[in-house]
């Protein structure tokens, strides 16, 4: 693409991809790309989270827009609406400070829909581009590259990516900038609430005497059946609470949710309820579990332990 009329279709062979924050998901999804055989550059904080990808030979990148400067689309997938807004639009070291004129900026990061009308704007402004394609399905999505991918911006700049997210998982178009944010923050509403439920279902299962993996085998083939309890019930069980998504992340999005309602003139009082529960498991320095955690709110609601939960069942996964 450096030298390739906009229409050329990308591939390893033209395109020189970049890659801002190699966290939990950046790193599965950065090796996907690596292994597609696409020249890939990194920019992480923290160093040592890098090092895997770098050992896979990605380049390093001594900041954003050094990043950008060697690349022709760019990703970022990073924690909060301010470092999104650093990485990408920080005049002196953000990225699109470096990117060339045609360039694509790509922001995975759950953010706010107005960071990425703020963000198209100043890409177009540069003669560049910009999408919101923020993902779902958690570290084990990222490692399988089959995210769920909501994208937002310019159809046609989503197409011509999509050799690219057909490394990570399946993109969704869900219409203009900003509209893939709307898309994963409603996402986020769904989860939340569908969490609480499972939870809620485990600890009244286990006060009434059941044995709780029994229980979540027994209704995950029936109405009560969800990815949510496939992916997170029998790890809650084990009290397996390692972040495929951070309990800290989850409340920054449910707030950016939260704002947004209120925007709109909308009451979700299961989003408000959700988003309680998680800010007790931040209040309790639990803010760097993973969303499973959530069941230890309802433990301390209810003076009750699962961990004294007798078997888990071998046959449920």
């Amino acid at each position: 693409m450096a030298n390739a009329t906009e229409t050329e279709l990308i591939s390893p062979s033209n395109t020189r991809v970049g890659w801002i924050g190699t966290g939990v998901m950046g790193q599965s999804m950065c090796s996907h790309l690596i292994k597609a055989g696409y020249t890939l550059t990194v920019f992480n904080r923290t160093l040592s989270k890098a090092q895997p990808l770098l050992d896979m030979g990605a380049h390093l990148a001594q900041s954003p827009h050094h990043l950008a400067s060697q690349s022709d689309v760019v990703f970022s997938i990073v924690g909060y609406p301010s470092d999104v807004s650093s990485v990408l639009l920080d005049p002196a070291s953000g990225a699109l400070s470096g990117l060339r004129h045609g360039g694509i900026l790509v922001d995975m990061t759950t953010s706010e829909p107005s960071l990425a009308a703020e963000i198209s704007a100043a890409a177009s402004s540069k003669g560049c581009f910009s999408i919101d394609a923020p993902v779902s399905g958690g570290d084990i999505g990222a490692k399988n590259g089959r995210l769920a991918i909501f994208a937002g911006g310019d159809e046609s700049v989503v197409k011509r990516l999509s050799p690219l997210f057909a490394l990570l998982g399946k993109v969704n178009y869900m219409g203009a900038t900003g509209k893939g944010q709307f898309a994963k923050l409603a996402n986020q509403i769904t989860i939340a609430s569908t969490m609480v439920g499972l939870v809620e279902g485990m600890v009244y299962a286990h006060k009434a005497g059941l044995d709780v993996g029994l229980f979540l085998e027994a209704i995950s083939s029936g109405a009560a059946g969800s990815k949510s309890l496939d992916s997170h019930g029998i790890r809650i069980l084990k009290r397996d609470f390692e972040p495929g998504f951070y309990v800290n992340h989850f409340v920054k999005d449910l707030g950016i949710c939260l704002k947004e309602c209120q925007n709109m003139g909308l009451a979700l009082p299961g989003l408000a309820l959700a988003h309680q529960l998680y800010l007790s498991l931040k209040a309790h320095g639990e803010g760097n579990l993973g969303t499973r955690a959530l069941i230890l709110a309802l433990e301390r609601l209810n003076n009750v332990s699962l961990q004294s939960t007798t078997m888990l069942t071998p046959h449920y996964h």
